[in-house]
């Protein structure tokens, strides 16, 4: 049986273009996907938390160092530029390999810069 689980996240991400016209996809700052252990053309969730909108798309890559968040093609009518947005994906994993099973999880400021990353979510406390 294989699960699916959470594989990477950028968390935060500040939305700096929305490209209407452009293919398709999700434009991300090349150094950022390789920290969250993404990929170019990988599926990604995303999920905007200024409007609740959740979509489907997919990774190109964007300048290394840019901070480059664009939302291209109709994912640009989900998004304003300055929208946070939560970008994930996920993996099917068995279970011999949920034993060493970690998430890449980076968090990011309001420049996209690094704040830090990590492996764990703190259990929420009510």
């Amino acid at each position: 049986m294989l699960s699916n689980m959470l594989k990477g996240k950028l968390h935060m991400a500040a939305v700096t273009q929305a490209e209407l016209w452009y293919d398709g996809s999700c434009a991300i700052d090349a150094d950022l996907v390789e920290l969250a252990g993404l990929r170019e053309f990988e599926q990604i969730d995303i999920y905007n938390v200024n409007n609740g909108e959740r979509f489907t798309t997919y990774i190109i890559l964007a300048e290394p160092g840019s901070g480059t968040i664009s939302m291209n093609g109709a994912a640009a009518r989900k998004v304003q530029v300055g929208d946070r947005v939560i970008i994930a994906t996920f993996g099917q994993y068995s279970q011999a390999e949920l034993e060493n099973y970690k998430p890449r999880l980076v968090y990011l400021n309001e420049s996209n810069q690094v704040e830090r990353s990590t492996n764990t979510i703190p259990m929420q406390v009510v």
